[in-house]
């Protein structure tokens, strides 16, 4: 096992920089997951670390070893891509053996080394099959076992589930994530799904355009992230956003906005860095009630579009009607049985505790009413 950092890492390529000095340190035999939009430069990053690309400046250490000028194959890392890199002719037991027998480790060790991992994976009465026999989700494991057979210092996942379906997707990151907490390697692993990047990581790592917005917990990024971006990538259903038409100072602990003529709400959200003006009212769907709560709440007026009866949910989606904030759009993540019709007004209140503020460029205003679990 080993941690792993980068410091001032750029890459390039040509005029156009891909990753700005990139500075990020990753502990031992931690499961850290880089998310972001397409383009945002994660597996790219992860591509710099695997030494796959060549990076302009900076450095990348493994073990507290500068591995920068270092070939790929001597970083004592094992890559796990989207396709399952799998040679179709082989065996999957032959497919396993294979970087043992490249590295001319004896004929016991190699099969020692393939049952365990066979045993370890559940895949011990597939090695005798060739990959085309397989299902997504078998071959999978099989290409996550040739990662694993080679005891690398760290483990890279390139977006490995993408080509399952989402049942098997479901599936596959449990089975990873249990995978991790037995063999306590160090992970790094690559998603453009905030989903798998909420449920597996120790810690993640948001990219925008080449450079880091935030790094923390799953908790950290979803109840006290730093700016808008971080925010609304966040969470699903996306944050709401509404604009605010006033916003003063209150003490240095709270900030007071309103909404035309509805009386003003003093929120728990310092004002540092920010001078009175414009600011963005945020908050998540789940975080709506459509009763009013004992503390303090902000009131709307929401006229259904669309209702999505899910079952244990329900997303409706809607406009703010008779205020300043009119035509807003609305999402509603409901977990009442209550039956919803489309088309109808009704009443929303969104708890002050649950309220974010962002700054006219995209900045967090600091919450003093985030849970202290982390």
């Amino acid at each position: 096992m080993a941690g792993v950092s980068t410091s001032s890492l750029v890459k390039k390529y040509g005029a156009f920089t891909a990753l700005h000095g990139i500075d990020l340190e990753i502990k031992d035999g931690e499961f850290i997951v880089f998310v972001g939009p397409s383009g945002s430069g994660k597996s790219t990053l992860l591509r710099c670390i695997a030494g796959l690309e060549q990076i302009a400046s900076g450095s990348v250490m493994i073990a507290g070893e500068d591995v920068s000028d270092v070939d790929p194959a001597d970083r004592g890392l094992s890559m796990v891509f989207q396709n399952y890199a799998l040679f179709p002719h082989m065996s999957c037991r032959a497919n396993l053996e294979f970087p043992l027998k490249s590295e001319g480790l004896p004929l016991q060790d190699r099969e020692r080394m393939v049952s365990s991992v066979g045993k370890l994976l559940h895949i011990e009465e597939l090695l005798g099959r060739r990959p085309a026999e397989l299902s997504g989700g078998q071959r999978q494991r099989v290409a996550i076992g040739r990662a694993i057979v080679k005891e690398p210092k760290v483990f890279l996942f390139d977006e490995p589930l993408s080509n399952l379906d989402a049942e098997l997707r479901i599936k596959m990151r449990v089975e990873i994530t249990k995978l991790h907490r037995q063999i306590k390697n160090t992970i790094i692993y690559v998603t453009h799904d905030q989903v798998e990047a909420m449920t597996m990581a120790d810690r993640i790592v948001v990219l925008r355009e080449g450079k880091i917005e935030q790094v923390g917990t799953p908790h950290q990024l979803y109840f006290a992230p730093v700016n808008q971006f971080v925010a609304t990538f966040i969470g699903a259903p996306q944050m709401n956003l509404i604009n605010c038409d006033s916003a003063i100072r209150g003490d240095a602990k709270t900030t007071i906005v309103g909404f035309g003529d509805a009386p003003k709400t003093t929120l728990p959200i310092g004002g540092f860095e920010w001078t009175d003006g414009d600011l963005t009212l945020g908050f998540r769907p789940e975080h709506v009630v459509l009763k009013e709560p004992e503390g303090e709440a902000i009131h709307f007026r929401l006229r259904t579009d669309v209702v999505e009866h899910l079952g244990a949910v329900t997303n409706i989606y809607g406009q703010i009607s008779g205020s300043s904030a009119e035509h807003t759009d609305i999402t509603v993540a409901n977990h009442t049985q209550i039956y919803f019709q489309e088309g109808k007004e009704i009443d929303i209140w969104v708890p002050v505790v649950d309220c974010h503020l962002f700054t006219p460029d995209g900045k967090s205003l600091k919450r003093y009413t985030v849970p202290p679990s982390w």
